[in-house]
């Protein structure tokens, strides 16, 4: 197994893909409780021209990401009023809408002026209703928005529809050309922007908290160095160049610093830079291979794979030193550890006993309840949503690599358009602003 957990950390390093492994199903159950069911009635635009973009189908599948509502087909609505002040909400109720939200788009100058409300079918009540406005190439910015403020008001969770995304593109011309860029997406993966393109390996893109600094991988010299990037600008920063790897780049919470795993002194261990003083300190020294540093929210501890007990697990350790705490303990292979935001869930790359392929799975820390939360194998590199509610993480389908997104509840699972290519190592935003 250490052999195969070097082998691992051969493909983080040099891109290569991981050895197919038997289709086995396994099923899993999330309980017999739906999806609320939710009426986005199509926005009246008060213009001449086509939109680019449809608000309400945009906003409905916002919602239906989160797995928590359910957009009725249009086609059910085509016969009913679409307009506030005619809100019948009998024909809502026989429809089975539970809540109903509709709008309008009105030319302001340049620019456009969106209104919204959301109401309680039930109730009779209005849930929440504003005003945004933007241009026509900011339409999906302000659907992103109006999901946000329904959802947050709905469940006191903030929306996460505003977030974007990173990942990795591979995109082959002959047989020694191939092309690597870095993207950066809607959440969705919408309106995608190539922030790096380079003729060697990108790998493990992150965000910083702060939205504007990404740090990652790259082969450009090569050999693996992590770069530190501002997105706004491009300016980069070459942050190591020590000997072996480097790799596995994490800001921590306050952005000051950056974990990382060099294997300098011979064997991967896990440090931890200064982003001020680029002073970097050793975290682990176990002699066993210690890879994919998380932070946990105190800025304090780590997450961590390792194979110290002779199988890839999940530990946890201070920075400052001490004795790692291993988390888990289901399954003979658990790696690549997310938290979600709350700190109650631990996400994963996890292999059960008796099973050679890879799926996404959530471990409650609180009881150790283990649930899949993928069907697809061959998956690689969950990110989890800054509000919990969502993970993304790359698989394979007909032998090319590509994102799927799955609520963290079980209910939605489906595959995230995105550019050509293999793709690869997604990585969620934080909240921005």
């Amino acid at each position: 197994m250490i052999n195969f957990l070097r082998g691992l950390l051969v493909v983080l390093c040099c891109a290569a893909g991981l050895a197919v492994a038997e289709e086995k199903n396994i099923s899993v159950t999330f309980g017999a409780d739906r999806a609320i069911p939710i009426a986005v009635v199509p926005f009246g635009w008060q213009g001449g021209t086509v939109l680019p973009e449809d608000l309400a189908t945009v906003i409905g599948n916002d919602l239906r990401n989160s797995g928590m509502y359910e957009p009725i087909p249009r086609q059910n609505m085509i016969s009913l009023p679409t307009s506030a002040a005619e809100i019948i909400y009998r024909d809502w109720q026989a429809l089975g809408a539970q809540y109903v939200m509709v709008g309008s788009i009105a030319p302001s100058g340049a620019r456009l002026q969106v209104q919204f409300a959301l109401f309680n079918v039930a109730t009779q009540q209005q849930v929440v209703a504003g005003t945004v406005g933007g241009t026509t190439d900011q339409l999906r910015d302000m659907a992103h928005h109006i999901a946000d403020q329904a959802f947050e008001k709905l469940t006191g969770i903030k929306g996460a529809f505003s977030t974007k995304m990173l990942y990795v593109t591979a995109e082959r011309f002959g047989v020694n050309n191939t092309r690597y860029t870095l993207q950066r997406s809607d959440y969705d993966g919408a309106r995608g922007v190539t922030l790096l393109q380079s003729r060697e390996p990108i790998l493990s893109p992150r965000y910083a908290p702060d939205g504007r600094r990404i740090a990652y991988v790259s082969f450009e010299q090569r050999r693996p160095r992590i770069f530190m990037q501002h997105i706004d600008t491009g300016r980069r920063e070459q942050l190591t160049n020590f000997e072996g790897l480097n790799g596995a780049p994490a800001f921590s919470p306050d952005g000051n610093r950056l974990a990382f795993v060099l294997s300098k002194d011979g064997n991967p261990e896990i440090y931890v830079m200064d982003l001020g003083s680029r002073q970097i300190q050793r975290v682990t020294n176990s002699g066993s291979i210690e890879t994919e540093p998380f932070w946990g929210k105190d800025g304090q501890t780590l997450y961590f794979t390792s194979d110290r007990a002779g199988k890839p697990q999940i530990y946890k350790q201070s920075i400052y030193g001490g004795a790692a705490q291993r988390v888990t303990f289901t399954g003979n292979y658990n790696a690549n550890p997310k938290l979600s935001a709350d700190e109650k869930t631990l996400v994963m790359i996890h292999r059960q006993d008796g099973f050679t392929n890879f799926k996404v799975a959530a471990q409650d820390l609180v009881t150790s309840r283990l649930r899949i939360l993928s069907e697809t194998s061959l998956d690689d590199s969950p990110t989890v949503a800054p509000n919990g509610t969502m993970l993304i993480y790359a698989t394979r389908q007909q032998g090319r690599g590509v994102l799927m997104l799955v609520s963290t509840n079980g209910r939605v699972r489906l595959p995230i358009p995105t550019a050509q290519g293999d793709v690869r190592e997604p990585s969620w935003s934080p909240f921005l602003n």
